[in-house]
């Protein structure tokens, strides 16, 4: 994998680049829609790569070790083959799911032990199975094995569990060194930054991550929990440390304006289920606010959904429509409102690029950010 950084802000650590990998180039910063399960809820390939021009996209090696599982992935030739998304995919490696799952893991140096959602059956996950579990799903950017830390956790906690994190993480890079792609194509495995709110633990994450000389790196255990000028704050303080020639992944996050706050910090990557989730639940994003579509307001305004845009489901659909298929409980509702905001933030990404290449980041920024988060 190659990163080539493009442009920079003067008044800000905002970068634009582009990412190399085997199935095509992704320009930054770059938000990646989430497709845990081997798709993109409510949404169809063909509306990600023409409406949407989605570069990358996201799958989880917890629900996709699950289900379909490791078999069917290998028959099929990987995710790639297996979704018939030809474009470059990005796995996580079920840490935050293991996380999120705290009733039903147990943690140890060796793994973590847990019950599936799906039927109660037990499982392990070892740093080298996970590093084996995502070499057959084939994903061009694979995550090592961390415990994501709660964001209240005290320093005693974040303290061990960053050690747990730090010790997978070497026995990660051992077993992907060892092992090769299974599908012809190159592999990258990026370290995953933990150490909660404390400025010590993200310093020595951020260093001993920097250490191993991987092709990227992610920040982990933000967005769960934690204020968000926490969250921005350690950012910053490991993005001093992490190598600029070497892109930077905020995992799970989120909305609008944390984007734009992570990318003035220096982010260049991204992935939440906001935009879908949401869009499913009513809400659409746009540059002027948030709008939610149940609200009787809008059941007779027959503007376009986005003026500002010139996507088709932004032109073809008026907002009165919209409510009225959210009102009548429709299925096309859901896929309208997903498609809807997923083509917002790769037009919010593309429109940060263009700041930062032109030298005006900042003003724009200072300019858009109090809008971003109104209720229309």
């Amino acid at each position: 994998m190659d990163f080539k950084i493009e442009h920079t802000d003067k008044a800000s650590d905002a970068r634009a680049g582009v990412i190399t990998t085997d199935h095509g180039c992704i320009e930054t910063p770059v938000f990646m829609p989430v497709g845990t399960q081997a798709t993109v809820k409510a949404v169809h390939i063909t509306e990600l790569r023409d409406d949407v021009d989605a570069q990358i996209i996201l799958g989880n090696t917890y629900h996709l070790y699950l289900r379909p599982g490791q078999d069917v992935l290998e028959k099929a030739g990987g995710l790639h083959r297996f979704s018939g998304w030809d474009r470059p995919i990005l796995t996580d490696s079920g840490g935050f799911q293991v996380f999120s799952l705290a009733a039903n893991r147990r943690l140890s140096s060796e793994g973590a032990e847990f019950r599936s959602h799906i039927d109660g059956s037990r499982h392990f996950f070892s740093p080298e199975k996970v590093m084996d579990i995502q070499r057959t799903i084939g994903a061009d950017i694979i995550m090592a094995f961390d415990e994501c830390c709660p964001g209240d956790a005290d320093y005693d906690y974040a303290k061990k569990s960053l050690t747990l994190t730090e010790s997978w993480l070497a026995r990660c890079v051992g077993r992907f060194d060892d092992t090769a792609p299974r599908y012809g194509y190159r592999q990258s495995l990026f370290p995953i930054v933990q150490g909660c709110v404390y400025p010590e633990l993200r310093r020595q994450a951020a260093e001993n991550a920097a250490r191993t000389g991987a092709d990227g790196y992610a920040i982990g255990g933000l967005a769960v929990g934690e204020p968000v000028g926490k969250m921005y704050e350690m950012i910053e303080i490991v993005n001093r440390i992490l190598p600029r020639d070497r892109p930077r992944y905020l995992m799970g996050v989120g909305t609008p304006a944390n984007l734009l706050e992570a990318v003035e910090r220096g982010v260049d990557m991204f992935d939440c289920i906001m935009p879908t989730r949401n869009g499913r639940n009513g809400q659409l994003f746009t540059i002027d606010g948030t709008m939610n579509m149940r609200n009787r307001k809008w059941a007779d305004d027959f503007s376009p959904l986005d003026e500002n845009a010139a996507s088709f489901v932004d032109t073809a659909y008026s907002k009165a429509y919209l409510h009225h298929l959210f009102k009548a409980s429709e299925i096309l509702a859901l896929q309208i409102a997903s498609l809807h905001n997923l083509a917002f933030y790769r037009r919010f990404m593309q429109d940060m690029r263009s700041h930062i290449a032109a030298g005006d980041f900042s003003p724009w920024k200072k300019r858009i950010l109090p809008k971003l988060n109104e209720r229309l």
